[in-house]
């Protein structure tokens, strides 16, 4: 597991705001978080160059575009040599659709979120997968019918510092 890097809690507050508020500027982000606004840009960019803060992005509503199928797969691959497993991940990281690609504890290797315009697209893809001998052994996968909860924003304060939300 990497060290964590050390926060206080305007670093916290920056990072729960910019979460929700990814495209607030320095004056309101300072204003938000209690900080006049050199010591907060110091501290943003600090937080991006130590790699705390990835990057930004707008969030799509997905409804607005078009039909489209969310899509948990769990995948077994057939070996489990560090090889294998760096060849499945290149495989899987050449299509879109992939959005997230967990490797897993338990009874299987991977968890892949798809995100397609239908299951025939869904379908293809699996096809290609397949076809393209990355090493699957097996797959199930389970369609979402909805998304009753979506937090969008991590936990920021509760990883930062162990604790948890009901203490």
């Amino acid at each position: 597991m990497r060290s964590s890097a050390s926060l206080d809690p305007f670093d916290i507050k920056i990072l729960v705001h910019l979460q929700r508020e990814g495209r607030c500027s320095n004056v309101e982000l300072a204003e938000a978080v209690g900080l006049s606004q050199s010591p907060c840009l110091l501290r943003t960019k600090r937080l991006q160059e130590i790699g705390v803060i990835r990057g930004y992005r707008a969030e799509v509503s997905l409804e607005k575009l078009g039909n489209h199928v969310i899509v948990f797969s769990e995948v077994t691959i057939s070996s489990h040599r560090p090889h294998d497993f760096r060849k499945f991940e290149a495989g899987a990281g050449k299509y879109q659709e992939i959005v997230e690609c967990y490797n897993v504890s338990g009874g299987y290797d991977y968890l892949l979120k798809i995100v397609v315009p239908g299951i025939v697209h869904f379908q293809a893809l699996m096809e290609r997968l397949l076809d393209d001998n990355i090493g699957i052994e097996k797959f199930a996968s389970r369609i979402v019918l909805r998304q009753p909860l979506d937090q969008r924003a991590y936990p920021v304060s509760i990883i930062a510092t162990g604790k948890s939300s009901w203490e």
